[in-house]
């Protein structure tokens, strides 16, 4: 997937302020994120193995701080977040009711969740634990996000199937 395909994906009116990309990998959604946040925003791009992200466009020059840390089994270091970002990182994890909840609590007062996942419940080595759109609509529901909102989908370049984005808000 190219940037602009990232981007597209998670167009969304989005809040300034702070950010976590929790499962950054090489950071295409970290700056798909940073593309669509108004300037001054910081986005923490954290994942369980040292980060390396590759340089994209970043137009409104969002602070990008990378930061190794497993967010399944530890503590984020930031609390008060304006959003988190999970892109293709939720499938990996097995308990995702306790995941979401512990993950609520770290963000502020209206903050916003967004979510990409394939909507598909069938289990391989790169997706051990999908989660369906209407399954997870469900799980962000009972942590009390009322809104959610589909933000689109497109082909999966590697499963049969489609990739979805959702945005969550209190």
């Amino acid at each position: 997937m190219e940037l602009q395909d990232a981007i597209q994906l998670i167009r969304a009116d989005y809040a300034a302020g702070v950010w976590a990309d929790l499962g950054c990998g090489s950071g295409l959604f970290t700056y798909a994120l940073a593309n669509l946040l108004p300037a001054g925003s910081t986005i923490y791009a954290i994942d369980q193995e040292p980060v390396r992200l590759t340089t994209r466009s970043n137009p409104a020059q969002q602070q990008i701080v990378p930061l190794q840390l497993d967010f399944v089994r530890e503590a984020l270091l930031v609390v008060g977040l304006q959003g988190i970002l999970m892109a293709n990182s939720l499938h990996y994890v097995k308990d995702k009711p306790a995941l979401l909840h512990r993950l609520a609590k770290q963000l502020a007062p209206g903050g916003q969740w967004v979510i990409v996942e394939y909507d598909t419940d069938a289990a391989n080595a790169w997706v051990p634990y999908p989660v369906r759109r209407n399954v997870l609509q469900q799980l962000l529901a009972d942590e009390g996000f009322t809104h959610v909102t589909f933000l689109g989908e497109r082909p999966s370049v590697y499963r049969a199937g489609r990739m979805y984005a959702v945005k969550a808000e209190k």
